[in-house]
């Protein structure tokens, strides 16, 4: 284990934290509280879809300058590695529950640093995946 962390957060929590001011603020207003007050934490494949996403993303992406920082910032909290195990795991997890290889290695990420809550939008409300209670904040 890295760290202690309370969360695990995923990809649209911190894109919303970055750009969601115009599209969505409320959700925006959410995420930046998270991002700001909560004791989280992330993992290298969410940093990396982060990047991706807010500098591809909408009519104005954000400059790739500035998503580096995001995640120079964001890696500060304890950020976890992907090496061939987790990837193994996360796809044991979506095949066992019927979700997505991508959600399967949040929740391995999430339970390998000890966060019993995943922050996300991208599954059923309120599920528990070994142990990790996942959660959409924006609900």
């Amino acid at each position: 284990m890295i760290d202690e962390a309370d969360v695990f957060l995923d990809t649209s929590i911190l894109v919303y934290a970055a750009l969601g001011r115009e599209d969505a603020p409320e959700r925006y207003q959410i995420a930046r509280r998270i991002v700001l007050e909560e004791n989280y934490a992330t993992s290298a494949s969410v940093l990396a879809e982060f990047h991706e996403t807010v500098t591809t993303r909408g009519d104005t992406p954000m400059p790739s300058e500035l998503a580096s920082e995001w995640v120079r910032t964001l890696a500060l909290k304890p950020c976890q590695a992907v090496d061939d195990k987790l990837v193994r795991e996360g796809i044991a997890l979506a095949d066992e529950n019927s979700i997505s290889t991508r959600s399967g290695i949040a929740l391995a990420s999430a339970r390998r640093l000890g966060c019993k809550t995943l922050y996300s939008e991208h599954f059923s409300p309120d599920q528990t995946f070994e142990g990790v209670c996942v959660v959409n904040p924006f609900n």
